[in-house]
């Protein structure tokens, strides 16, 4: 699908203040590595991830949503009462009903006439919101909306050390499942869509593309449908090198499919923000769809895995950093576990 009316106006960032490294998460885990007699340092080694960060003790995802969704609002010249829709996108969410929407359009006092949601996709949650807020946008069915994120992994994170270390079964095989889990950060993200009219910006949303290859849903799978609230007993089981190589074939579906929609080559994007899952995904991921590396913007050494907030953040932090320059395409690269894949293109 092709847009001409879309800007994406402004967005806002939410970064944890707790920072856990993979140092710290293997001393955690003494008792497994030193019953499976495991070298320290492989955490690092394997996902390239140095650190993540978490939020507060007892922090909600509607909570994190906010922090985002009222650093975008400080960034825009939208008048509120133009945004009519609030979509939630993060896997994480407060309860199952109401939706956690509810919560975080009341904290930010968006208009009482507003389409109010929560999306659900994995950890393309928040581009799959984008084009819905695009697609009302560009049919002229909303003039400004926006959408948030709030992810948190911390109790994911804290509930997987739990059960490695007090399940006498694991193996080095079994573990394999829960590795992904070990990668999980925390973050948060908003983004306000706006038509061109309304908009000050020039950061047009030129098109997207997706593909839904869920052959392939059971590869990753969680065990809860309460949110990851503090307390919860969250559980992921993921085959992560299955998903690595099936997410990265439906990738170069998609982006060949994506260059043929918006008329771009291998070289039209000068910034490229992708889902950061680990090294040996990117690298792969890279090599597959014939991308060079230096285009990428990687955060993930620092920040993990966050969710739905991962590829969207990546794009924020690139432009708050100063990274894109007016006039640069920016290729947005999302795929989520089911698997779904879908990828954005942006002209600054």
């Amino acid at each position: 699908m092709l847009y001409k009316n879309v800007i994406l106006e402004s967005m806002g960032v939410g970064i944890p203040p707790e920072i856990v490294s993979s140092a710290e998460i293997e001393s955690r885990l003494e008792p497994l590595y030193s019953r499976l007699k495991l070298p320290p340092g492989r955490l690092e080694i394997m996902s390239g991830i140095k650190e993540r960060r978490l939020w507060p003790v007892g922090s909600k995802p509607s909570d994190t949503a906010i922090i985002a969704g009222k650093d975008a609002l400080s960034k825009t010249e939208v008048p509120l009462e133009e945004i009519k829709c609030l979509i939630m996108c993060s896997v994480c969410r407060d309860f199952l009903e109401p939706a956690t929407a509810t919560v975080v359009h009341n904290a930010l006092g968006l208009p009482r006439d507003s389409l109010v949601f929560d999306i659900s996709n994995a950890c393309l949650g928040v581009l799959t919101g984008m084009l819905c807020a695009a697609n009302m946008i560009e049919l002229g069915q909303i003039s400004a909306g926006m959408v948030v994120a709030g992810e948190n992994g911390r109790a994911l994170l804290e509930h997987t050390i739990k059960i490695l270390n007090e399940d006498p079964g694991q193996t080095r095989r079994s573990i394999k499942k829960h590795f992904s889990s070990l990668t999980i950060g925390s973050g948060s993200f908003a983004a306000i869509l706006s038509s061109s009219k309304l908009s000050s910006q020039k950061h047009r949303l030129l098109g997207a593309v997706s593909t839904a290859a869920t052959e392939h849903n059971k590869l990753c799978r969680g065990n809860d449908d309460a949110g990851m609230l503090d307390g919860s007993e969250v559980l992921m089981n993921t085959d992560s090198e299955t998903l690595m190589i099936k997410g990265v074939e439906t990738a170069f579906e998609t982006w060949e499919k994506f260059k043929k929609e918006l008329a771009w080559t291998n070289s039209s994007p000068d910034i490229i923000c992708a889902h950061q899952v680990g090294s040996a995904h990117r690298k792969m991921l890279f090599e597959k769809l014939g991308l060079p590396l230096d285009k990428d913007f990687p955060i993930l050494e620092s920040f993990g895995n966050t969710g739905s907030a991962s590829c969207p953040s990546t794009l924020g932090i690139a432009a708050k950093t100063g990274k894109i320059q007016k006039g640069n395409k920016v290729a947005m690269l999302g795929i989520g576990s089911g698997i779904n894949c879908t990828m954005l293109g942006v002209e600054w």
